[in-house]
């Protein structure tokens, strides 16, 4: 049972924010009512997030795109721009949870949760995303890349809340693409997450991101491994250097769902498998221009 809580429910974004001060932000409560009840967090006043308008908002235009901060996995499935302005994100929502969690999670609660087996993280971190955090007194922004300080913990104050999440969307020449391993398809932790972002230019890789998930203390971009191709011709030699720069980068644990060994192992596999598809969609894509 859930110990007793005080529940504020402000009107608007303005009400919301002067109530944040020692007050936990409740919006889809899919991990934090969880860990309220097996005792894991502790919170003695929730303030509710559904009554801000335009908190669900998604904007596609410009070359950007945006979400608010109240956008659930749901409508990531349910918007019709999104296969084209975050591929990797419309992987991830088809096996995040089961239908009723997609309905209530939010992007921007999953990424706050700090879990390193957060999976909408990666496929974000692939995209360059960065977070709008508002404060009564001041809003910022921070790149996702600089967000995570450690296990379960990131850069916003305790006064703050992530309004939004924006990032650039891919061109025409650029791949994105996101999987999870996982013991089961959906409804399941993930064991190991990779989200790749390649840029083709001729047979030069131009720009490369490698996400990876749950295999660390927090979900992190494998930069040593982009390197490694960035202004490089993708051959099956770099493309196996690139995924034994990963292998290498990666520090996970042992668990239930999977040993370091295994998740290690996975992230050269699930690297090198996605930098080939993302490489040869890209060069398909030049050969039928």
């Amino acid at each position: 049972m859930l110990r007793d809580f005080e529940l504020d429910m402000p009107a608007d974004l303005q009400e919301t924010l002067a109530c944040l001060p020692g007050g936990t932000p409740l919006a889809g409560g899919t991990n934090l009512l969880v860990d309220l009840r097996a005792r894991r967090e502790s919170a003695e006043r929730l303030v509710w997030l559904g009554n801000i308008d335009a908190f669900r908002d998604i904007k596609i235009e410009d070359g950007q795109a945006a979400i608010g901060g109240g956008t659930t996995v749901g409508d990531i499935l349910r918007h019709p721009g999104m296969e084209r302005a975050a591929p990797a994100l419309v992987d991830c929502a088809r096996v995040f949870g089961g239908q009723m969690v997609r309905n209530q999670a939010t992007l921007a609660g999953n990424v706050c949760s700090g879990s390193p087996a957060a999976d909408s993280v990666p496929p974000l971190l692939s995209l360059d995303a960065e977070l709008c955090l508002a404060s009564a007194t001041q809003v910022r922004t921070i790149a996702l890349d600089d967000f995570y300080t450690g296990f379960k913990k990131n850069r916003r104050s305790p006064d703050e809340l992530v309004t939004g999440i924006s990032w650039p969307v891919p061109g025409p020449n650029t791949a994105n693409r996101f999987y999870k391993l996982a013991r089961r398809k959906g409804d399941a932790i993930t064991v190991v997450g990779v989200a790749v972002t390649v840029t083709r230019d001729g047979n030069t890789c131009t720009d490369a991101r490698i996400a990876l998930g749950a295999v660390a203390p927090t979900v992190f971009r494998a930069k040593e491994a982009e390197a490694l191709i960035i202004g490089e011709t993708l051959t099956e030699e770099r493309v196996d250097e690139a995924a034994q720069k990963a292998k290498e980068l990666s520090d996970p644990i042992d668990d239930l769902r999977a040993s370091a060994d295994y998740r290690r192992d996975m992230v050269q596999v699930l690297t090198r498998r996605l930098l080939n598809q993302a490489w040869q969609s890209l060069g398909e894509k030049e050969a039928g221009r």
